[in-house]
């Protein structure tokens, strides 16, 4: 693994660690999105992110990090990320539910998010979350060996604004690899007074737009992990681990 402006790049072999790591994450997503109806509480999710990891003999990756207290992130509504599961919490018919999730395989860590709908929800929610992922879709779209790092940012905050929705400032998107959280950080805005790094072949990213129906500004609730919107408007996630290879974008969170 080599290192360049403080950026770990990995070769072909950490590339395929991480690879594993990421399809076992998109499985575990699969299977928890079968299981989001209506009238379940928010728990089974955990219970099957769980179940999967000691299946596949993985760590989870957010279970204990700086003292979070569970293997996923699920957030409902108006919960931006770092929601906690519970079994009080039952989800009904129009929610919609965002869960994000990692592992740790062969040493190296993969990291995706998807938001799901609850039953049948309204044109606007269901809007609200096609244009996340088509966000990330256009971000990924852009990592690209050469480019800088913003033309990435610039691809989300475009898509995302123009449908007349926010992107999370507060939040943003990271460079991943031994550890969960690496450089770069990658926002889902181009921040001003800022030059991006050039994006160089072995570059691993964990790209994530947060994206608010309303107001980007959030609010952390009392437990100290819960981000919710301030105006409790709902808001949507969906993340990707994407190396940058010389034929282009490689996402490495897939089931196949």
């Amino acid at each position: 693994m080599k290192k360049a402006r403080g950026i770990f790049l990995k070769n072909e072999k950490e590339i395929g660690l991480m690879r594993e790591a990421g399809r076992i994450v998109s499985l575990i997503l699969d299977e928890i999105g079968q299981a989001v109806k209506p009238g379940v509480p928010t728990m089974l999710f955990e219970d099957i992110a769980r179940r999967m990891c000691d299946q596949f003999k993985v760590r989870p990756a957010f279970l204990g990090y700086l003292g979070f207290p569970f293997a996923i992130c699920c957030s409902v509504n108006e919960v931006i990320v770092h929601g906690f599961p519970s079994s009080e919490r039952i989800v009904k018919e129009g929610d919609i539910v965002s869960i994000d999730m990692g592992v740790v395989a062969g040493g190296f860590h993969g990291d995706s998010a998807r938001t799901f709908a609850v039953g049948k929800i309204s044109q606007s929610a269901q809007r609200l979350m096609d244009v996340t992922s088509e966000s990330l879709d256009r971000g990924i779209a852009q990592a690209v060996s050469g480019r800088n790092l913003y033309e990435i940012s610039a691809a989300v905050q475009e898509c995302v604004e123009s449908a007349g929705f926010g992107v999370v400032r507060r939040f943003v998107g990271h460079g991943i690899g031994v550890k969960l959280h690496e450089k770069p950080e990658i926002p889902n805005f181009v921040p001003k007074g800022l030059s991006g790094v050039t994006l160089k072949p072995g570059m691993v990213l964990a790209i994530e737009p947060m994206v608010t129906e309303g107001s980007f500004d959030v609010e952390v609730l009392e437990d100290r992990w819960t981000a919710v919107t301030k105006d409790r408007k709902l808001a949507a996630h969906f993340e990707h681990t994407v190396a940058v290879t010389t034929d282009g974008p490689m996402i490495l969170t897939l089931s196949g």
